[in-house]
Order: C-alpha cells, then sequence, then structure tokens
C-alpha cells in the first residue's frame, strides 16, 4: 500500500496593504497567482504596487514588475505624490522592472507566436533579484496586441505555472467592462483561478464609492462580500465597516456625563467604553450637553476629540462660552481637539479613515459626534448603518466613551431614521423633548435605555441657562410627553408610568 501523501496548506503572506489581512484572513496565498479584476481606474494597478512596495519595505521581500500597458518611467511617476520612491528600490536591486509595454512602432503578427521571450525576461528578472514577489499588469493588453486568443490563453497557463514553480507569490491584473457580470473581459479566470480579487468604482447617490471583494480564495476561508476602500495619501485603506468582531471587552468602570443628575437617572453614570445616542429636536440642548460632557472629561485631564458637522469652531467656542464653558482653555492645554467638516465633503469611508487616524495620532479618552443624522445625507441607509457600526465597534475597541447626537424632525420629538437604524447599536439612549404644558413650553429629558445597568424612568424637566443645563424633578401632572401628544393626568404616579410603558412611550431595556 503507497503510503499518504503529505499535502500542506498553502500559506499566507502578510501584505501590508491596510485592511488586506482582516478581508483575506492573512494575506495573499503564498506561492500562488491572484488575479485582481476591476474596470478602468479602479486601482488595479495601484493595489498590485503597493503590493511590492510594502512587501520590499516591510517585510524585506525582492520583488518583480512585468508592465505590459504603462511604460516604466510613468509607472514610477504616479506614485511619487504617495511617497513610494521606486526609483531607490530599484537602485537598491531590491525591486526590478520588466518593460514589454508596446512601443511607438506597430506590432505585426507572425506564425504561430508564444510568450517564450516575455517569458525569459521574467525568469531572468526573479533570478537577479532573487523576487519572490511578482505583478504582472495587465495581462489584457496581450490579447488587445494579438488576435489568436485561444494561444494566448494558453501562454498565460504557462505563465502561471512558471511563477508557481519558481515559488513567487504574484498578481496578475486584468480589465472588465463593467462592474457586476462577466469577471474578466477576455475570459482568463479558469486559467489564474487559485484566486481571484475584485475591485469596483460605483456612482453612489453622486459620489463614486469603491469596493473590493474577494471572489475566490483557494485552500482557505475569507471574508464574504463587497468591502469599501478609498485611496488616501499613503495608498489602499480597505474598511471592513460592518465585518468588525464582536469580541471586545466590556469595561466596568464609570465616568461621568458633567451632569450630577443626569448621572444619578443612569444609576452612577456611563461605562467607560458605553455609546450614547441624544436625540432630540433642534434647540432642544443636544450641543449643550455634548459641552457638559467635553467639560466633565477635561476637568478628570481626559483627552476629548470633538467632530462638529455645519458648525466651525469659532461658533462652536461662541456658544460654549455662552454656558460658561471656556473650549480655548481646554483646547490651549491639549485636552481638547475640535475638526469641523461638512459631511459631503468626502465619503463615509473617508469620515471613518479621518476619525480613526485621529484617535490613534490624539489618545482621546471622550469622543462627541454632532451630529450623527447628518450623515444620513451622503449615502444610502445601508451605508449609513455600517459607517456607524465601523464607527462604534472601532471606539468600543479603543475604550473611547462615545456621545452622539441625533435631530429628530419634528419639535415635540418623534422617531427618526437615525433612531431608527442605529439604537440597536447604542448602549444609551436619552431623549431630550420640548412640553407644552398649559400654554408654557418645557422641556423634558429622559433615559429609554441602558445595557447593563438600571436606570430612572422618570421624565425629567430640565431648564437651560448661562450656567448650563439643569435636571429638575419628574414631570407629574402630564403623560404622553414621548409621544408627542401631552395631556394632564390626574393618575397616581405608578398608573401613569404603567400606561407610557403599555403605550410604547419608554423602554424598560
Amino acid at each position: 500500500m503507497e503510503p499518504l501523501r503529505q499535502i500542506k496548506i498553502p500559506e499566507k503572506l502578510p501584505t501590508g496593504i491596510e485592511g488586506i489581512e482582516h478581508i483575506t484572513q492573512g494575506g495573499f496565498t503564498k506561492g500562488r497567482t491572484t488575479l485582481v479584476v476591476g474596470t478602468s481606474g479602479s486601482g488595479k494597478t495601484l493595489l498590485s504596487l503597493e503590493f511590492l512596495y510594502r512587501g520590499i519595505t516591510r517585510f524585506q521581500q525582492k520583488a518583480v514588475f512585468v508592465t505590459i500597458e504603462e511604460e516604466v518611467e510613468d509607472i514610477i511617476g504616479n506614485v511619487k505624490n504617495l511617497g513610494w520612491d521606486l526609483d531607490t528600490l530599484e537602485q537598491a536591486g531590491q525591486l526590478k522592472f520588466v518593460d514589454a509595454s508596446p512601443k511607438e512602432s506597430p506590432l505585426v503578427e507572425v506564425g504561430n507566436y508564444n510568450l517564450e521571450g516575455l517569458m525569459v525576461q521574467i525568469e531572468s528578472a526573479i533570478e537577479e533579484v532573487s523576487a519572490n514577489l511578482v505583478v504582472v499588469d495587465s495581462i489584457g493588453s496581450l490579447f488587445e496586441q494579438f488576435s489568436n486568443q485561444k494561444t494566448i490563453r494558453r501562454e498565460i497557463l504557462r505563465l502561471t505555472k512558471l511563477l508557481k514553480r519558481l515559488g513567487c507569490t504574484s498578481l496578475i491584473t486584468a480589465e472588465r467592462l463593467e462592474e457586476y457580470g462577466t469577471i474578466s473581459r477576455y475570459g482568463i479566470e479558469e486559467f489564474v483561478s487559485d484566486n481571484v480579487v475584485v475591485l469596483r468604482s460605483v456612482l453612489e447617490e453622486e459620489k463614486i464609492r469603491r469596493t473590493i471583494q474577494i471572489l475566490k480564495m483557494r485552500g482557505h476561508a475569507h471574508a464574504k462580500g463587497e468591502f469599501p476602500f478609498i485611496i488616501a495619501e499613503t495608498g489602499f485603506a480597505i474598511l471592513p465597516l460592518s465585518a468588525r468582531e464582536l469580541q471586545q471587552s466590556s469595561s466596568m468602570e464609570r465616568v461621568g456625563s458633567g451632569n450630577a443628575t443626569v448621572d444619578e437617572m443612569t444609576s452612577g453614570g456611563l461605562f467607560r467604553d458605553s455609546i450614547m445616542l441624544v436625540s432630540g429636536p433642534t434647540g432642544s440642548g443636544k450641543t449643550l450637553m455634548c459641552a457638559t460632557f467635553i467639560t466633565e472629561a477635561c476637568q478628570q485631564g481626559e483627552k476629548v476629540l470633538l467632530l462638529a458637522y455645519e458648525e466651525s469652531p469659532q461658533q462652536l467656542r461662541r456658544n460654549a462660552q455662552s454656558w460658561n464653558v471656556d473650549f480655548n482653555k481646554w483646547e490651549s492645554e491639549g485636552l481638547l481637539k475640535i475638526i469641523s467638516l461638512y459631511p459631503e465633503s468626502m465619503g463615509l469611508e473617508e469620515h471613518l479613515l479621518l476619525l480613526q487616524r485621529e484617535v490613534h495620532s490624539f489618545h482621546p479618552r471622550r469622543f462627541v459626534m454632532d451630529s450623527v443624522s447628518a450623515m444620513e445625507r451622503v449615502a444610502t441607509i445601508k451605508n449609513f448603518r455600517e459607517f456607524v457600526i465601523g464607527m462604534t465597534s472601532f471606539m468600543k475597541q479603543e475604550e473611547v466613551c462615545c456621545l452622539l447626537t441625533c435631530t429628530t424632525p419634528k419639535l415635540a420629538g418623534g422617531e427618526s431614521i437615525t433612531e431608527a437604524h442605529i439604537s440597536t447599536i447604542t448602549d444609551i439612549i436619552v431623549l431630550l423633548r420640548y412640553v407644552e404644558i398649559q400654554g408654557s413650553l418645557r422641556r423634558g429629558i429622559a433615559v429609554i435605555k441602558m445595557r447593563g445597568s438600571q436606570h430612572d424612568k422618570d421624565i425629567h424637566e430640565f431648564t437651560i441657562d448661562s450656567q448650563g443645563l439643569h435636571v429638575g424633578e419628574p414631570f407629574k401632572e402630564a403623560q404622553n410627553i414621548l409621544l408627542g401628544t401631552p395631556s394632564m393626568s390626574t393618575m397616581p404616579d405608578t398608573q401613569r408610568l404603567e400606561m407610557m410603558f403599555s403605550e410604547g412611550g419608554l423602554d424598560e431595556q
């Protein structure tokens, strides 16, 4: 009886590209060929170049880049603004270019040609620098230069076998004509089908949204679906927004909200890693809640990052000063950083990347976004929810206590689109409402949800003056406040609360 073959599971090779290790669960398959396909301008060449650049500069690999489409000088110049000095790597013998791009003189197709000459060049370049990384960009150009497609497919198969025999981890790029449809323009995927990566560039809501999909990775598990990416000032940044695992630790440490009564309503304050959503109509006190939260953190010596939409830093400082809160002082002491921008200034992926990088550079213990509902304007509901999942899971992972505000469409409250789509993601929900009682307009505050802790079920009246926010006693004479239809009540308090719960006005969670 013949002994069983000892077959090894293919290893993964880390790439150093932001997000690739997550969606591929470790990197590209070592010693195998990966086909990267996408429409024109989707980022195929850039992804391939970064694969080589990171491999050389971070993992001390050697590489060969075969260009069949662009000239070498153009390729080197295109990535200079990213800080990638390919010239230096080439001179140091770490990178070798093989230029097979079409020249000015037209090609003349004679007889039954093959790619033997090109393969000899590639093998020679690999041996010259002892390369273990190879990129061929773009294989589809061969189909444009020659008419015998059957021969080209045969030669591509020979090329992939050569790269595998030499032990190279390779990327081969190919163009497709549409974002969703056949994998490649010339149907070559069956010849390099160990791994297939699809890049897409789709127009959504008048903005380009780029995504990457690991369509196939033979012998290995990988993340499923499309994941957004951006091309940032340092290269690719892949952001698997909704693919984060629910494995964050849960802190039992409590932090103050800045208001003693609100802390009592939440049974001692907020958990260190909690996400609090403050929802209310315009002018109800949401920004003041933010200022109070920021003041509490800064007084405790904790850094705070404030991301404000549609209000300039000067406006925020002036508004805070009217409540006797000095943002200038906290900024000068390095405890507060304010970022103001319009939601439309960039896509959701860019907003998330900016946020992550600011957290990693500034190291805040608390974060305020005023308001998260402004982000609904720049994406679909699905993408908006993915953005919130990516943001909140990242903050929990970093143990940053967050306050997010949400603007409701009606003065009397009522559920907003934001509440409907992110309420299950947040740990604490605080509602601010206007209440008209006997011709007088008053304000109410209620904690309707708090994970992991008991909370006050009453609706408290609160007032705003030059000293800030003051939370008073619960409303005794009105019911249905949170439903937007307050009315006078002579019922005992316990009966009144039971009625409000039964009508869906409050959440006991």
